[in-house]
């Protein structure tokens, strides 16, 4: 069985990619949850990175979200799309996802307890969602819905969950169409993301960088984590 580690659940958009894709189609594994710490070097005791996510299989180590997605799909097709075509689409969006939208990221650090109104949103940020809308009426429109590449929850889906949740999180809804807008909402109900949201609710722990980065993007509205 995969051992996944990941790092906190509210804050570690990265370790989600994998984890609701596992969680999303059934695939058996055992989670591994490491809290971020000013000092992450121990994480080399299973990652060759020292980050999260990193997927054990045996005596095999993957330590990228991308990678650990193709490692998986070679047992477990359902993980891309069936056809050849809804396949291109996500594995192109789930690519352009992994290496870009970097304002987006900087801007609105994960935080998926909170519910924050930005300070600004500046172009480069309504470029960033701009795009991801293109990205997300493509799949939406192509291959029918009510997921990026068709009926069913692939991996492009689990690339985009970190995005979802922002919305959430920023309020950003409203940079949206309505067809991206449409996405969101049954994207959150999801069982997986829903069991996602619910880890990170219940955690204590302040990882004070990120909380820095979010003092400087926003003002907190609302806080649903639990306390200490």
């Amino acid at each position: 069985m995969y051992a996944l580690h990941i790092g906190n659940k509210n804050y570690s958009s990265w370790s989600l990619r994998p984890w609701v894709l596992l969680k999303a189609l059934a695939i058996p594994f055992t989670e591994h949850q490491h809290y971020f710490a000013p000092d992450n070097s121990a994480f080399k005791s299973f990652s060759p990175s020292a980050l999260v996510p990193a997927l054990v299989d045996g005596q095999t180590t993957i330590w990228d979200s991308l990678a650990i997605t193709e490692y998986v799909a070679e047992d477990h097709p359902q993980v891309w799309p069936q056809t050849r075509e809804a396949r291109a689409y996500a594995r192109s969006a789930a690519a352009e996802m992994h290496s870009g939208f970097s304002t987006l990221r900087n801007l609105c650090s994960m935080s998926i307890g909170v519910r924050i109104k930005l300070h600004d949103t500046p172009p480069a940020l309504l470029r960033d969602l701009a795009r991801i809308d293109d990205i997300w009426r493509l799949g939406l429109s192509r291959f029918g819905g009510p997921f990026l590449a068709g009926s069913a929850f692939t991996a492009v889906d689990a690339f985009y969950s970190a995005v979802v949740f922002r919305i959430q999180t920023y309020g950003l809804g409203f940079d949206l169409s309505h067809e991206a807008r449409a996405y969101v909402d049954p994207m959150l109900a999801q069982p997986a993301m829903q069991a996602w949201y619910e880890g990170g609710l219940t955690e204590t722990l302040r990882d004070a960088p990120h909380e820095v980065e979010i003092a400087q993007s926003g003002v907190v509205i609302t806080d649903y984590r639990a306390t200490a």
